[in-house]
């Protein structure tokens, strides 16, 4: 299987080489790129539509079998991408179906060799789905633990799907996956706390600690942070730290390449903490983004700490 060519494919899936964190890298085995490919382009397409992120024109929304007049309608995008989810699994438990059973996007197609060979399940799929929904109806999280619950549907089920494609699933590598995934969680989070407030009217950041630190929604939309907003940001950015360390043995746990693969994600955690620590914890003015070569030089350093 190679990816597919169409162009709203590409598009999609050219949006990897922005990532913080490679997500199928040359080094891989071929089929372990292709499929860990087709698992993003899918899961990229459900973040765009629950963004509002989707190409214009309704090329996207016609694919998903979306009436024109619903082609902006976040909702409805997510119900059809959820109907189009489960012609996957059908499809790819009877190769003989036809192709009408099929999904209908290049995205989703594509996905079908990839559900058939490792055999996954729709529960990874259908968490991301529900995350997309609530971000639809959820936009302040008033405590840890509730933003905690989010990533487990948001972030936790992309690690899950790596160690299945991969082979190497374990209770404990799971575990330790999903401290990776919800710490790079929310390091974006940290990153995009001005985009998702003035663009998505989100906060990422839980409501008990913006009160502990006496920090405002106006402080968040201000053009700098002030310190209230940096103190706070550090304090997130400690726990993003934190759970990086508890999902560090992950990569010494796998064998061969993957450990790279791994290391890379864990690597490229460090780096954009790194990235947000240089800014003096100012998420607002800017951006924070990682350089390649500081999620080269962090991706190393796990790999040392793996041997």
């Amino acid at each position: 299987m190679t990816p597919p060519t169409d162009v709203r494919a590409r598009a999609v899936l050219d949006k990897a080489a922005h990532e913080n964190f490679p997500v199928a890298p040359r080094f891989l085995p071929r089929a372990w790129r292709n499929d860990l490919l087709a698992v993003y382009g899918c899961v990229r397409l459900l973040d765009d539509i629950g963004d509002g992120d989707l190409a214009p024109g309704g090329a996207d929304a016609a694919a998903l079998g979306v009436e024109p007049d619903l082609a902006d309608d976040r909702p409805a995008l997510l119900d059809a991408f959820e109907a189009e989810l489960r012609r996957v699994f059908h499809a790819a438990a009877d190769p003989g179906a036809g192709h009408r059973d099929g999904p209908g996007h290049p995205l989703l197609s594509a996905l079908v060799p990839t559900v058939r060979r490792h055999a996954l399940t729709p529960e990874p799929f259908l968490a991301l789905i529900e995350a997309n929904r609530r971000d639809q109806k959820v936009r302040r999280y008033g405590t840890w633990e509730e933003l905690l619950g989010y990533c487990e549907l948001s972030a936790n089920p992309i690690g899950r799907l790596v160690l299945a494609v991969t082979g190497t699933t374990t209770p404990e590598r799971v575990r330790r996956s999903d401290a990776v995934c919800t710490a790079l969680q929310i390091v974006e989070h940290l990153q995009d706390v001005a985009e998702d407030l003035t663009q998505r009217d989100r906060i990422y950041l839980p409501a008990e600690d913006l009160e502990r630190f006496r920090v405002t929604e106006a402080d968040l939309a201000a053009p700098t942070a002030n310190a209230s907003v940096r103190a706070l940001v550090a304090w997130e950015a400690r726990r993003a730290h934190d759970l990086l360390n508890e999902g560090d043995p992950l990569v010494a746990s796998v064998p061969g390449v993957l450990k790279v693969l791994l290391a890379g994600f864990v690597g490229g955690g460090r780096a954009a903490l790194r990235a947000i620590r240089s800014a003096r914890y100012d998420v607002l003015s800017a951006t924070p983004r990682p350089t390649r070569v500081g999620v080269l030089r962090d991706a190393v350093a796990a790999l040392g700490r793996a041997r």
